[in-house]
């Protein structure tokens, strides 16, 4: 079994060979995605035995993804591990989804930071936990019967998955909305998905989205549109549930964010309509009054 591990990165110089290191010492076979880093990452890749993809510009952490999946289809890869690196995923961890990977009987093995009992390590932003939660609930109460399990985390980017499947997604989603996308298709294509605990670290709790998604109900709406489209898309394979109550989004809250995200503060009064979270949770959780 041939297995890829493939790291997007944007601006580590200062994390990079450590965790490159780290890596290597686990796992020969290992890609770096560049997202047009303007820091030194470009030069400290150069010499170490990983392959690159370079941006010419900064693309977005959803399409870093998808050139890696692309590139681990093209090599003829079984699987491919997608993990970050600002040590958040753990490199001591690698040989648990190789594991996984290879006793065959799943075809996404996703990390989880909240089951378990692996101790986690900096406070996780408050904001990111409930929009987490909203989340995650709403895909296992409309998707949860087509991918056999209830997630725990349906955000975490610490992942192992078999390329055939990845070969079966028509992913187009640029940013960080990418798991919306991703996790409505593997519904639809029925894919067996198992939940691998690992640990819970935030080393920069403060480190910004960009492009409006700072702002968390800005964040929690643009992933919720792209989830409801996405679902819509592939409704003629998802059972009724999926698709219940689901607000079809305008073009603004597809969009990735710009610096006026008043448009998309109106359209989460539209899509913020999980089933069971009331659209309350998210400033209850965070403590703010909007």
């Amino acid at each position: 079994m041939r297995t890829l591990i493939a790291i997007p990165v944007y601006n580590e110089a200062r994390h990079v060979l450590k965790v490159l290191s780290a890596v290597l010492a686990h796992h020969r076979s290992v890609l770096v995605v560049d997202d047009g880093s303007t820091d030194a990452t470009p030069d400290l890749l150069n010499g170490l035995p990983v392959d690159v993809i370079r941006h010419a510009r900064n693309r977005g952490y959803g399409r870093s993804l998808r050139d890696a999946f692309a590139y681990a289809s093209d090599e003829g890869y079984d699987w491919i591990i997608t993990m970050d690196c600002d040590f958040q995923h753990e490199p001591g961890a690698i040989p648990e989804f190789l594991a996984a990977s290879a006793r065959g009987d799943a075809d996404i093995v996703s990390g989880s930071r909240y089951i378990g009992s692996l101790d986690g390590e900096g406070e996780a932003p408050r904001d990111r936990v409930a929009i987490n939660r909203l989340i995650t609930d709403e895909i296992n109460e409309r998707l949860a019967t087509s991918i056999g399990v209830r997630l725990t985390d349906s955000f975490c980017g610490f992942k192992a998955c078999r390329v055939s499947a990845l070969d079966r997604m028509r992913l187009t989603e640029d940013g960080y909305a990418f798991p919306m996308q991703f996790w409505a298709q593997a519904a639809a294509l029925r894919l067996r998905v198992l939940e691998l605990p690992v640990r819970r670290i935030y080393n920069d709790p403060k480190r910004a989205f960009g492009n409006g998604l700072d702002d968390p109900e800005v964040r929690l709406s643009h992933y919720r549109a792209v989830l409801h489209a996405e679902l819509l898309r592939v409704a003629d394979r998802l059972p009724g549930r999926a698709v219940k109550r689901v607000v079809a989004p305008d073009s603004a809250a597809l969009r990735a964010p710009s610096q006026d995200v008043s448009h998309l503060r109106r359209a989460g009064s539209r899509t913020w309509q999980p089933l069971k979270s009331g659209a309350g949770a998210l400033r209850e959780c965070c403590g703010t009054s909007r």
